[in-house]
C-alpha cells in the first residue's frame, strides 16, 4: 500500500483547526481585531477545519489501489 501524504497532513490541519476554534471561541478578541469586531482565531480555525477534512475526505474517497480487472 502506497503511503498516501493527505491523511496525516489533514489530520494535522483538522486538529490545528479544532484548537484555533476552541481558542477563538473561547477568548475574547484581540485589541487590533476589536477595532474591525472580527474574531481572527475563529474564523481561520474554520478554515483549517475545513482544510483538514477536505484533505482526510479525499484520502478516503479516492485511494488509489490495485485495479481489478
Amino acid at each position: 500500500m502506497p503511503f498516501d501524504p493527505k491523511t496525516p497532513i489533514g489530520l494535522l490541519f483538522t486538529l490545528y483547526g479544532v484548537l484555533l476554534s476552541a481558542r477563538g471561541m473561547l477568548s475574547g478578541p484581540s485589541s487590533a481585531a476589536r477595532e474591525l469586531g472580527l474574531n481572527v482565531n475563529l474564523i481561520w480555525g474554520g478554515v483549517l477545519l475545513v482544510f483538514g477534512i477536505t484533505l482526510l475526505l479525499s484520502a478516503l474517497f479516492f485511494r488509489k489501489g490495485p485495479e481489478s480487472r
